[in-house]
C-alpha cells in the first residue's frame, strides 16, 4: 500500500513538467486505483484513513492543480512559506538588519514579485532596457507616496507634540487670508 502513496507523490512532483491537465488525469487514474485498493483485504488496515484521504482530496479537487500551469510557482503551502522565508533571509543579509525592513511590507507587491520572477527567469539586459520609463516613473511616484505616509506615521509616533504643532500650523496657513 505504501508503494501506492509513493506513486502519488511521483505524479504530483511532476518532474517532466507536464501541464496541469495531464497531471490531473494521471492523479485521477491514481485515485481510482487507490480507491479500488482500499476495497481489497490488503487495504483493510488503512481503509478509514484512505477513505478520509479520498474525501479530503475530492473537496480540494477544483483548486488542486492550478500551480502546474505556472512555471516555478511553489506547489504546496510549505514550499511557498519556504520561498517567503528565503526572501526574508535574503533581505536581512542585504540590509544587515535582524528583521525584514518595513519597506518589504509596503513595497512587497513589487519586491516579492520581482524576487520570485528573477529566480525563475533572470531578466536579460535587453529586457531591462524595454521597461517603459513613463510607467516606471508612475510606479516610483506611487511607491513614494506610500513611503511618505509611513514616514509621517513614524514621526507622529516618535514626537506627537511636534508633529501635531506642525500640522496645526499648516492648517492655520490654509485658513488665514493672505
Amino acid at each position: 500500500m505504501f508503494h501506492a502513496i509513493q506513486e502519488a507523490v511521483d505524479v504530483l512532483e511532476n518532474p517532466e513538467q507536464r501541464p496541469a491537465a495531464e497531471v490531473r488525469r494521471a492523479y485521477e487514474r491514481w485515485m481510482q486505483r487507490f480507491a479500488e485498493a482500499l476495497k481489497t483485504p490488503a487495504g483493510e488496515a488503512i481503509r478509514d484513513w484512505g477513505e478520509h484521504f479520498v474525501k479530503i482530496t475530492q473537496r480540494y479537487w477544483p483548486g488542486l492543480f492550478h500551480t502546474y500551469d505556472v512555471t516555478g510557482l511553489p506547489r504546496t503551502n510549505n514550499a511557498l512559506e519556504q520561498l517567503f522565508g528565503s526572501l526574508r533571509h535574503q533581505e536581512r543579509r542585504i540590509t544587515g538588519h535582524k528583521v525584514a525592513s518595513p519597506s518589504l511590507v509596503v513595497r512587497g507587491a513589487v519586491r516579492v514579485l520581482a524576487a520570485v520572477l528573477t529566480r525563475v527567469n533572470p531578466p536579460t539586459p535587453l529586457q531591462l532596457g524595454e521597461v517603459d520609463p513613463v510607467c516606471w516613473r508612475e510606479e516610483r511616484r506611487r511607491l513614494g507616496k506610500l513611503r511618505q505616509a509611513r514616514v509621517m506615521q513614524r514621526r507622529f509616533r516618535q514626537h506627537p507634540d511636534t508633529y501635531l504643532a506642525a500640522l496645526e500650523e499648516k492648517l492655520l496657513k490654509l485658513n488665514l487670508p493672505p
